[in-house]
């Protein structure tokens, strides 16, 4: 077996004391980011390996984070996702936390799984995901006053912490990027009306084309799934219809969707670009390699993941921090599939 590295070869290692690497390590002391940095190398580099038994017992904290979604349908998976465990894994990890997964259960029964990790001390705070109006997870929590961080945010005047990404300046970016290609008759391919995420994205696209006395009309708005299958359908239709009739552009609220808008027009002789533009969101790894490549909005989920491990872990630490929501802004990425508008731009009516 290979000897344990002690606390104090580290300390060695990184030329500080053995009571500061303890603090460091276990978080109970703020120092320059440089002699920080420098402890968490010689960390790494020496193979140090926290005895976490006897720290748990110590601190009476578990140095877990639990963590539970909605997973996706069988066959599909989800990019954006992945990059946001990824990211917090990491964070989590480097300050000397793991992630603990547990099963979601739709409805009440969601509940019972945070409660019983709670009662049983195997996790000290949360990150919650896919935050929706009125969530009975964030009500749980605050009620019991313990730790969590949101990636998302909820009703207006309902306070907690979260870090959330601006879908409503995203949106109003696409539009901006839509109406100097010459486009005023633009669809949306929208998720249900019920959907937080959604009404926030919505409210981009509306107020911008209002702002713009642009019209939105509500045949050329549609409510579902954010499949592949959705975006094709509803494009299949709406191409069915004569040229004059229906979207010169599509903004769609995922890049899955976006998919399936590209394929209905491909099936229909429908050239994507000149013809009609697809806008997606997310900006999934894949969408610069489609034919056209997709034009979309590129949310930073890898920062995401990490600002909010980094609010959670402050609360942790029972630490000050300056901000305990944060919002940011995503960015519009420009490829193929929305340029080179050739087509006519006046209103169906």
């Amino acid at each position: 077996m290979a000897r344990k590295v002690t606390l104090k070869e580290v300390a060695a290692h990184a030329g500080v004391s053995y009571q500061t690497v303890s603090k460091v390590i276990n978080r109970k002391v703020r120092i320059s980011k440089e002699k920080e940095e420098r402890i968490w190398q010689s960390v790494r580099e020496l193979g140090y390996r926290p005895n976490l038994i006897a720290r748990s017992l110590r601190s009476q904290r578990s140095y877990m984070i639990g963590f539970s979604w909605e997973p996706a349908p069988r066959g599909l998976s989800n990019s954006i996702l992945d990059q946001f465990i990824q990211s917090m894994a990491t964070a989590a990890e480097s300050a000397g936390y793991h992630m603990l997964a547990f099963p979601h259960h739709p409805g009440g029964a969601w509940i019972s799984g945070y409660r019983e990790l709670i009662d049983t001390n195997r996790v000290d705070g949360f990150v919650l995901y896919s935050v929706e109006y009125n969530d009975p997870r964030v009500e749980f929590l605050k009620e019991r006053n313990f730790p969590f961080v949101a990636f998302g945010r909820s009703r207006p005047g309902f306070e907690f912490p979260y870090v959330d990404v601006d879908g409503c300046a995203g949106m109003r970016k696409v539009i901006d990027h839509l109406v100097e290609q010459g486009h005023r008759r633009i669809g949306v391919l929208a998720w249900p009306q019920d959907s937080r995420v959604g009404q926030n994205r919505m409210e981009g696209i509306c107020s911008r084309l209002s702002e713009l006395g642009i019209p939105l009309y509500d045949e050329w708005v549609a409510h579902g799934e954010g499949i592949v299958q959705f975006g094709y359908q509803v494009t299949s239709a709406w191409l069915d219809c004569p040229p004059g009739e229906h979207p010169t552009a599509l903004v769609c609220f995922n890049d899955l969707m976006a998919i399936g808008a590209l394929h209905a027009a491909r099936e229909k002789g429908v050239r994507v670009g000149p013809e009609l533009a697809v806008t997606g969101f997310d900006d999934m790894p894949l969408t610069q390699y489609f034919y056209p490549s997709l034009t979309t909005v590129r949310q930073p989920i890898w920062d995401v993941g990490q600002r909010v491990m980094s609010l959670l872990l402050d609360l942790l630490e029972e630490k000050t921090s300056p901000q305990t929501s944060l919002l940011l802004e995503p960015t519009l990425v420009v490829r193929q599939s929305s340029q080179g508008f050739c087509g006519q731009s006046n209103n169906p009516n």
